[in-house]
């Protein structure tokens, strides 16, 4: 077992990639911190870990509030006595405005929810990663984090904001034991759409010049794959990197 023994806490885990990871750390010997705004859906997680033999709580989390976050990360060392692996995985899409139709509202929104989430979690987790002198971070990006095709202006500034935060964790922590990469999933088969609302007609047709080229949307299960390499020790001399993974979706432009 890769992650025997480790305390994992995921964000966005009741269905989809975050899903994906904590059903599979689980079985690689974490105990995992199920994180979701749905709650039921994260508790039907946690017990099907529990029923296959791992351990695994739930908890209500919006990662958009302050609050919300703080108690998460506390949930972990209440629960399993400390915190080894932070997954930040819960992100929303906007609906592909581009910047001259952006909605300021909804800005706030995903910036809340899609990078500030991410940097309250890491921050609030920190002081234990560096009492333990180790600590592990895996942060979703997206291929909208260096592609401005992908999405509208919000969800790609928001993106790259994750893969700065991601690229700076990693270097200022370097000597401190704790590593920070980021997964850059292409097209994958989750709910995520089911977040975008009065979709913008014009930035909508400006990114089927890239989808056409997509050479196959991926499973859940093959992003988490790669989440695990990020939280295993085979990753130990990985820090600071962004790993697309998106068939090659990117590579060519």
């Amino acid at each position: 077992m890769r992650l025997k023994g480790k305390v994992a806490v995921v964000t966005g885990a009741a269905s989809g990639m975050g899903k994906a990871i904590a059903e599979l750390y689980a079985k690689e010997g974490a105990k995992v911190v199920i994180s979701d705004l749905n709650v039921e859906g994260a508790e039907l997680v946690a017990s099907g870990i529990r029923t296959s033999g791992g351990e695994a709580v739930a908890i209500k989390t919006n990662v958009g509030d302050l609050n919300d976050v703080n108690a998460m990360i506390d949930k972990a060392v209440n629960e399993f006595g400390t915190l080894d692996i932070l997954v930040n995985n819960a992100g929303i899409m906007d609906n592909m405005a581009p910047v001259g139709d952006v909605d300021d509202e909804r800005w706030d929104l995903i910036f809340d929810v899609n990078t500030k989430g991410v940097m309250r979690a890491i921050r609030k987790a920190l002081p234990i990663f560096l009492e333990k002198g180790s600590g592990v971070i895996v942060n979703t990006a997206s291929t909208g984090g260096f592609s401005g095709a992908h999405a509208g202006a919000a969800y790609t500034a928001s993106k790259h904001a994750v893969i700065g935060i991601t690229k700076n964790t990693g270097f200022m922590y370097a000597q401190k034991g704790i590593r920070c990469n980021a997964i850059a999933p292409g097209a994958t088969i989750t709910n995520i759409a089911s977040t975008m609302t009065n979709m913008n007609e014009f930035g909508a047709s400006r990114t089927k010049v890239t989808q056409g080229v997509i050479p196959r949307a991926g499973q859940p299960e093959e992003i988490a794959q790669v989440a695990l390499f990020l939280a295993s020790d085979e990753s130990s001399f990985v820090n600071g990197a962004v790993i697309a993974a998106d068939a090659g979706w990117t590579a060519g432009f």
